[in-house]
Parts: structure tokens; C-alpha cells; sequence
């Protein structure tokens, strides 16, 4: 409905409209009976008019910027029609080289029976420039942010995703619609799926940083399931008080696969010096060991001579022959004892760890490839039984030869799932088991796995799982084998569990 003025005011009108004016707002009164336009002098300025101009409707159209022309003009018949207000921007060709926007509010207003469409009139050429300006920006940052090869996810103080860079898509397999507006843990695997939520809670909590502003190397999880590792570097920024979480992400896939290129041949060249180091080792023990079981046979050799010669004074000159030989015994048992001291690795440096952390490390580097080859890979870890008492580096050695041992075994296999749990088992111990896919290990050959030097491998050398096992009955757990229901083979091993308090957390 229109308004209707009062014939009188109790506010002075010439003081708000010089309040008006000098505020840069100007007014317009359009008599929509006579088409007549009244514009006060900030409006006349805006549009270029001169004070004493006769300016009608159709003259005040002809200035609005053809693109904006047919917008404006339907916007004011809808406000005219309808008896309603209007809010529209637009451009308007003066004199000036380039168009001007100007802002428009108006409303039909009644007075004396005749209807007016009257507004204000206001400049926003400045505030146009800044959005021009704002949109070129987002528009280079979106550029950038498109082009990196690093993903963005960004992430609300609840977990929530709310951006997720072209880069991310092209990581994780999801589209943007898919993923923002759900919570960032669909893009781990267990356990960090599982606890992701409660480290944000301690966080808010505590304001405590674990892992913000450090670099760190962490799996996630693709669309399709896979799991591939990846850096993952935080940053946090507080937007009205609330908090922020910007993850940058690096797939390493390709730049594990180049390390563990690098591994391979680096293992190769310290295969041939072991093999080198070994044959000089045997030509030395040979060498060692020569002296001594030369001299037992000699004097075993003259004992037997003394003892055939049937005279009973050679009884002194017979034991003295074998104290001889059985020194020499001793002294080659004590060639055989530094040889093993030389080999032995002597006490392990055991630590509190968590067993889900040193199974994700290991599988960053075990498990390269394993997309690649078609293998679906499955974690699951228990994350209230997952501290033990190790040797880091050793337990990882033992996990990336069962997970290259796995990958192996399913080469031809039409089914290929690689599945990885971790368990609370009897006596204060965690079981850790590794099943397959793969052909399976048969009943011959049960009995000899775990002996050095025993390999159902063409190229293999037979050490890898003596050596597990034997690192592992060193940590004070066990290590056995069986065959799967369903085909392939699971490896087993238990470690000593270690008490909470015992950990460090570096979350």
C-alpha cells in the first residue's frame, strides 16, 4: 500500500533534506501523473543534470546504461503496478568517460490524492571498485589454489569441511558436494577416523598443539577405499571467535614409489658387498680356523700311533697330545664365538609406541604400489589395546617384509585384499596379524618357513622371516603362520602391551 503524507510535519523538512544532501544521499520524486521528475541537487550532480534542467522520465531513462536499461525500467513498473518499494543498482552514462553506479530506493507515496514514486538516490561507484577488486583477488587465489598440486581442505572447530580444493578431488576421488559439509574423518582410515573428533575436543579444551604448524606423515583414505600416504601440514585461524583448520595435503604415492625404487637398488649394491664381505669373512675363518684343526689332527693322528705301538710308556706323551688337541679345540670355538659377537646386534632400545602409528609408517613404505597392483587394503586396529614395548625400527622391519610378502603372494591373484589387524591377546601381549589373498603356504613347506635360508621365492633369499621371527621372540612375543578359509595366508605376531601413561603424546 502506498504511504500517505501528512499535510503538516512536526519536523522541519528543509533540515533533513540539507541533512540529506550533505551526506552525499540524494532524492528523486517522480509524479507518475506527469511523468515529471524532481531531483534534488546531489541527484542532479550524479546524473549530470544542470540546476534549472526540465527533466522528464524519458530523459531520465535515456542516461541508465543500456545493459542495465530494461532491468531498471521493469523494476520501477513492478514498484508502480504493484504500489510497492524498489531496490536496484545500476549504471548511468554521463559525461564522465565511463559508466557511474548509482543505488535507488523508492516507494509510492500519495499526497493530495496524487500518487509520487519517491526515493533516495545514492553513489556506490567506490564500493563497485572494491568488489571488482575483492573478485579479482578470489579470483587469483581460486586460480592458485586450483593449479597447486597440494590440496586445501579447510575445516570448522567441529571437524566440518567447508573447502575442498580441485587438488583434493583429484587426491581423494570425492567431489566437492560430496564432502563439505561432512566431517574430515571419512577421509582417514581407522584409527585416526575414530579419534579424529576427541583431538579436536582435547584441543578446544586444552589449546594445546600437537600436530599444528608441524609437518607430519599420515595416511588417508580415497573414495574408493584405497588407502595412500600423505604429508599433512595444519594451520589454524580464528574467524569471529571461532576456530579454523587448514590442511595441506601432499599425495606421496609417487614419491614413495621413487623411494622404495631407491631402496631396492641401494639393498642390491649392499647385497653384493655382503656377499663380498661375506666371502672375505669365510676366507679368514677358513684361514683361523685351519691352524687349530690341523694341529688336533696331528696330535689325535699321534696318539693313535703312540697308542698302536702297544708299549705302556707312551701313557704321559698320549695325554699330553690330547691336552694339546682339546686346547686347540677351545681356541676354535673361540674363533667361532668373536665371528657371531662380530654379527650380533646386542641389546635393543625398547620404548613405549603406538602399534596403529608403526603400522601406518610401515605401510607408507611396505605397501607402495599396492593401488597399482589392484590390492584393496583394509586397517583394522584396535585403539583402545595399541601401545607396546618395542624397538621401533626393528617391529617396522618385521611389518614392511610381511606387507612386501603379501603384495608378492597376490601378484596373480584374481582377489586382492590385504587386511591388517591389531588386537589385545593373552598375557599382557598385542597380536598384530597380516592376511592375504595370495596362493597360501603349503603344508610342505610349514615346517621350514621360518628356518634361514628357506624361500618359496625365485629370487628370495630366505632371511626375511627368520629374521622377523627371531626380532620378534627378542621383544619376548611369538610368530606363526596359517592358512586362510578362503585362500592366502595370515602372518601372526604378538608384542608385550605397554601401559598408557607409559606414552608421550605426540597427536
Amino acid at each position: 500500500m502506498p504511504n500517505h503524507i501528512p499535510p503538516t510535519s512536526s519536523f522541519d523538512d528543509a533540515l533533513l533534506q540539507h541533512g540529506l544532501e550533505d551526506s552525499g544521499i540524494g532524492t528523486w520524486n517522480l509524479n507518475l501523473a506527469t511523468r515529471e521528475l524532481a531531483l534534488s541537487p546531489t541527484t542532479r550532480k550524479l546524473f549530470g543534470f544542470s540546476p534549472g534542467e526540465r527533466i522528464d522520465y524519458a530523459r531520465f531513462l535515456s542516461l541508465v546504461d543500456p545493459e542495465d536499461r530494461t532491468r531498471t525500467e521493469h523494476a520501477i513498473d513492478r514498484a508502480i503496478a504493484d504500489a510497492t518499494h524498489f531496490d536496484i543498482q545500476y549504471r548511468i552514462v554521463t559525461s564522465r568517460e565511463t559508466p557511474h553506479w548509482v543505488r535507488t530506493r523508492s516507494t509510492i507515496v500519495k499526497q493530495n490524492g496524487v500518487a509520487h514514486l519517491c526515493g533516495i538516490v545514492i553513489d556506490i561507484e567506490e564500493q563497485k571498485q572494491l568488489e571488482a577488486a575483492l573478485r579479482v583477488r578470489e579470483g587469483h587465489l581460486r586460480s592458485i589454489l586450483e593449479t597447486v598440486p597440494d590440496a586445501m581442505i579447510v575445516i570448522d572447530g567441529r571437524g566440518i569441511m567447508q573447502f575442498f580444493s580441485k587438488a583434493a578431488v583429484r587426491q581423494f576421488g570425492y567431489s566437492e558436494d560430496e564432502v563439505v559439509g561432512k566431517n574430515v574423518s571419512m577421509l582417514m582410515p581407522n584409527p585416526d577416523s575414530a579419534r579424529h573428533d576427541g583431538y579436536l575436543e582435547r584441543y578446544r579444551a586444552t589449546g594445546e598443539r600437537h600436530i599444528i604448524g608441524i609437518g607430519r606423515i599420515v595416511s588417508g583414505k580415497r573414495k574408493d577405499g584405497t588407502i595412500f600416504p600423505m604429508h599433512l601440514s595444519i594451520g589454524e585461524m580464528q574467524t569471529e571467535g571461532e576456530p579454523y583448520f587448514t590442511g595441506f595435503v601432499r599425495d606421496l604415492t609417487e614419491y614413495q614409489q621413487t623411494q622404495a625404487r631407491m631402496q631396492e637398488l641401494q639393498s642390491e649394491l649392499v647385497h653384493v658387498s655382503r656377499l663380498t664381505a661375506m666371502g672375505e669373512m669365510a676366507s679368514a675363518l677358513a684361514h683361523e680356523l685351519n691352524q687349530p684343526l690341523a694341529a688336533i689332527s696331528n696330535y689325535l693322528k699321534g696318539s693313535q700311533r703312540l697308542l698302536a705301538s702297544g708299549t705302556g710308556d707312551n701313557r704321559q706323551k698320549i695325554e699330553s697330545a690330547l691336552d694339546r688337541a682339546a686346547e686347540q679345540a677351545i681356541r676354535a670355538g673361540q674363533i667361532i664365538r668373536r665371528l657371531r659377537d662380530f654379527v650380533s646386534r646386542g641389546e635393543t632400545e625398547k620404548r613405549v609406541e603406538k602399534a596403529s602409528k608403526l603400522i601406518e609408517e610401515a605401510g607408507a613404505l611396505g605397501l607402495t604400489g599396492a593401488r597399482e597392483q589392484g590390492v584393496s587394503l583394509h586397517f583394522n586396529l584396535d585403539p583402545d589395546h595399541d601401545l607396546v614395548l618395542v624397538d621401533r625400527v626393528q617391529i617396522q622391519q618385521v611389518l614392511v617384509n610381511l606387507f612386501r610378502n603379501a603384495l608378492d603372494a597376490m601378484t596373480d591373484s584374481a582377489l586382492r585384499t590385504l587386511i591388517v589387524t591389531s588386537s589385545r591377546a593373552a598375557h599382557d601381549m598385542i597380536e598384530i596379524a597380516v592376511s592375504d589373498t595370495g596362493h597360501g603356504i603349503g603344508k610342505e613347506h610349514q615346517a621350514s618357513l621360518f628356518q634361514t635360508f628357506f624361500t618359496t621365492k625365485t629370487t628370495g633369499m630366505g632371511v626375511g622371516l627368520s629374521i622377523s621371527k627371531t626380532i620378534v621372540e627378542a621383544h619376548g612375543g611369538r610368530m606363526w603362520t596359517e592358512d586362510n578359509p578362503a585362500g592366502g595366508a595370515t602372518f601372526r605376531f604378538t608384542l608385550p602391551a605397554a601401559p598408557s601413561e607409559g606414552l608421550t603424546d605426540a597427536g
